[in-house]
């Protein structure tokens, strides 16, 4: 299903919504409006010109610090699964990365769960794992899945025996860090979790800015003659007690809170193609913080995490794994650049697709964020984004290794800044500001 630049403006719906704009009502349909950035877009290498280099490697903002070595790897002859997998073990093993491998954020019940998958162009292979304790290095034990088995997709319990048997160190993923951050959001937070109901249900209801939720997890009406930005800073203060009772530093607690209040997704994508034209891709995750048990987006689901084809290029993707799996954007994207898109334009298809699953419902759309990692096999590249960023805290970002390493901003679909579910009332900014530098 292909669209032209004009079906793309014309069926196109705006987000207009900036960080902190009021919450549209529920069922409420944006109006017909596009972000279209040419000077952003332009930061992509995905102009006309067909001007491309190769190789290249491009991913996640978090996998930057890892591509020089990666790129020195793919110049001299590495294979570019391997050199893929060189970028994200990096996170992976880091334990203060709190969204990958060793020092994720855990479950509901304090356990990591990690999650990845891959695909060889060359020799057309993949392989994935879904829910996997006490394995850090997830990425490669999906290698090692098509590596040693006859299966593509190997989870849980059996995906654990099996990277022991090849191999593999069983080691305890919880850092002391991240098992704080837990403690913190059990004592104070699990009345907001994902038991739903989730933003597909049909009787899922937009938030509204209601007070703040006590300590003992009863609903805390509003003091008459109040204002919810005294309500905030209290609920702040005693979070930053609670966490101090806990153990965590002070020059911790504040990235410590957020996460409480606003549970993180993480993931690092890359795709690596080297001048051969040979292309390859990963994506690994520890998931959404404080997920139910044996829940998996979309880092493991091959063509919706991570989509690589010989003849046409790879693509990969971080944010709403449950909305992504719904389009297999991955996939999705591939087969837009196989019937002749650019890489920008099958980006942008794709999360289309996302807000087609809302019908343009802004009041649900604001709680989604994707973000596509785009790379065809003659080196143009793309990077696309549902919002400009998360929470106002910094824009959507790819990563880029060509020779030269570079951060660029994504292209994003809609103004302003994504809002992070389960839904929190709206934070006054004077309290952001004071308490979340």
């Amino acid at each position: 299903m292909s669209f032209s630049r004009r079906d793309f403006v014309r069926t196109s719906v705006l987000g207009t919504i900036a960080a902190g704009a009021g919450v549209r009502a529920q069922g409420e349909v944006a109006a017909n409006h596009l972000l279209e950035n040419p000077a952003a877009a332009a930061q992509n290498n995905d102009a006309q010109s067909g001007s491309y280099k190769r190789p290249i490697i491009i991913c996640a903002h978090n996998g930057f610090d890892y591509l020089d070595d990666a790129f020195a790897f793919l110049k001299s002859g590495g294979d570019t699964l391997d050199v893929a997998l060189r970028v994200v073990k990096g996170p992976e093993d880091d334990p203060n990365v709190t969204t990958v491998g060793l020092g994720g954020i855990p479950n509901e019940e304090g356990v990591v769960e990690l999650d990845a998958c891959c695909m060889h162009g060359p020799t057309r292979r993949a392989g994935a794992v879904g829910a996997v304790r006490n394995i850090k290095n997830v990425s490669l034990v999906s290698k090692a899945v098509f590596e040693h088995t006859g299966h593509v997709m190997l989870v849980g319990e059996g995906a654990e025996r099996f990277a022991v048997a090849v191999g593999f160190p069983r080691e305890n993923l919880l850092t002391d860090h991240s098992r704080k951050i837990w403690l913190l959001w059990k004592e104070y937070h699990s009345n907001s979790d994902w038991w739903g109901p989730g933003l597909a249900d049909p009787h899922w209801q937009a938030p509204t800015d209601a007070a703040p939720v006590s300590p003992d997890k009863a609903p805390q009406q509003p003091e008459r003659g109040k204002p919810q930005s005294e309500l905030w800073r209290e609920r702040y203060r005693r979070l930053e007690e609670h966490a101090g009772k806990l153990g965590i530093a002070p020059e911790d607690r504040a990235d410590a809170i957020h996460k409480v209040l606003f549970p993180p997704t993480g993931t690092i994508h890359c795709s690596a193609l080297n001048e051969k034209g040979e292309i390859s891709g990963c994506t690994t995750t520890s998931g959404l913080a404080f997920k139910l048990p044996g829940r998996c987006g979309d880092s493991p689901i091959i063509g919706a995490g991570c989509y690589t084809d010989q003849d046409v290029g790879s693509a990969g993707a971080t944010g709403s794994g449950e909305e992504n799996i719904k389009v297999a954007g991955a996939h999705t994207i591939v087969e837009n650049m196989r019937h002749g898109m650019s890489p920008h334009e099958a980006g942008m298809d794709a999360l289309k697709r996302i807000v087609r699953t809302y019908n343009g419902d802004m009041s649900r759309l604001r709680f989604v964020d994707m973000i596509y990692y785009i790379l065809r096999k003659d080196g143009a590249y793309a990077g696309v984004s549902l919002w400009e960023g998360y929470q106002a805290r910094r824009p959507h970002t790819i990563a880029v290794h060509d020779g030269t390493r570079r951060s660029e901003v994504t292209t994003a679909l809609f103004k302003g800044y994504s809002q992070d579910f389960p839904p929190e009332p709206k934070v006054p900014e004077e309290v952001r500001k004071q308490y979340l530098k």
